[in-house]
């Protein structure tokens, strides 16, 4: 199915034509990668897109395993500032409740506590992760449209980036938190 041509102006050279297929294929030449722009007009642009894709794919894991690295040191910061202040989280000077006493304490005073979830981030480092969260999700929907092109070799490139990165940047395991149900990792996911 090709798309590349509308206008009906014959002759014309309107640009570089891109073909658009629906099915599985194996299109090396006239096949455009995401934009119009990134059009493969020989096999030699074809081995730079393929190295070029399996690079972004190879980022996107790295930028998984540097978000992890940057958790585990807000969370060390964070856990090490919790440490000094041993204050209640409701400040008040009487020890916190927890479990059964918190909804006791909600029955005697009429009044509802939730219990406290967790510790909150301070702006800079929560803005700093949103920004790579917001990084990874450009690229991981990036790399779904190139899978989107079904071009098997397109794809074997996306596959191929995703194995390397992780071979690469996956040589570290939180052993104790996959074996308590933890999360292992999404893998290669649009989000």
């Amino acid at each position: 199915m090709d798309h590349g041509d509308h206008g009906g102006h014959g002759d014309m050279d309107m640009g570089p034509k891109c073909s658009m297929h629906m099915l599985w294929n194996t299109q090396i030449e006239d096949t455009c990668i995401v934009f119009k722009q990134w059009h493969i007009s020989s096999r030699f642009v074809f081995a730079l897109s393929f190295l070029a894709i399996i690079l972004i794919s190879l980022g996107y894991e790295y930028l998984r395993a540097y978000q992890r690295a940057v958790d585990r040191r807000i969370a060390l910061a964070l856990s090490r500032g919790k440490g000094r202040d041993k204050s209640s989280v409701s400040g008040r000077s009487t020890p916190e409740l927890s479990g059964p006493d918190v909804e006791e304490a909600g029955l005697l005073s009429g009044r509802v506590r939730k219990a406290y979830a967790g510790t909150p981030v301070p702006i800079f480092h929560r803005t700093f992760r949103a920004g790579l969260y917001g990084a990874q999700v450009f690229v991981s929907f990036f790399l779904m449209l190139v899978f989107m092109t079904y071009n098997a070799y397109l794809i074997l490139a996306v596959v191929l980036g995703a194995a390397i990165g992780h071979f690469v940047y996956g040589a570290e395991m939180d052993v104790e938190g996959i074996l308590a149900g933890g999360d292992a990792g999404k893998g290669v996911a649009c989000h």
